[in-house]
């Protein structure tokens, strides 16, 4: 028996559960993050046609954006999936980009708040929608600082 499973604890099914359904969902926003910085105007008509406005008044926002916003924006897609990865690795930086990801979200839904956003783009539907992400990313954080904690993340 070698020492790394000797102290690494057996990680629980619902380690792989939960690591595989937030790897795929902080993916599509690594996707829509993806396709709006490369202005892919096919993704990017289907959200202009859901919302009734035109790619070029979601481009023209997100064009707008200050470094520091897109530097937060970022960081929350990327921690977040790095996150999750970090976890399916049984890595206890699992947490740590977590958290990176959650003071990128600060950020971003600050820019939202205090930035001229279109009215179209501050639906009841994306406040719903950023809640649960914001919910996400904090579940996630607690259950890789309790996978860490149990020994399960080294």
């Amino acid at each position: 028996m070698n020492k790394i499973s000797a102290t690494r604890a057996k990680a629980p099914w619902h380690l792989w559960v939960l690591g595989i359904l937030s790897l795929l969902w902080f993916a599509g926003g690594a996707n829509d993050y993806v396709m709006t910085k490369t202005q892919n105007a096919a993704y990017l008509g289907m959200a202009a046609d859901s919302m009734g406005v035109s790619v070029e008044t979601i481009l023209a926002y997100f064009n707008s954006y200050p470094l520091w916003a897109t530097v937060c924006w970022a960081l929350g897609v990327w921690g977040a999936v790095a996150g999750a990865i970090l976890l399916l690795l049984r890595s206890r930086f699992a947490f740590h980009a977590l958290v990176a990801s959650l003071v990128g979200l600060a950020g971003s839904t600050a820019y939202t708040f205090i930035s001229d956003i279109p009215p179209e783009f501050a639906t009841t539907g994306q406040l719903v929608f950023s809640m649960v992400i914001w919910l996400s990313v904090i579940g996630m954080a607690f259950y890789a600082r309790a996978m860490t904690r149990a020994g399960v993340l080294r």
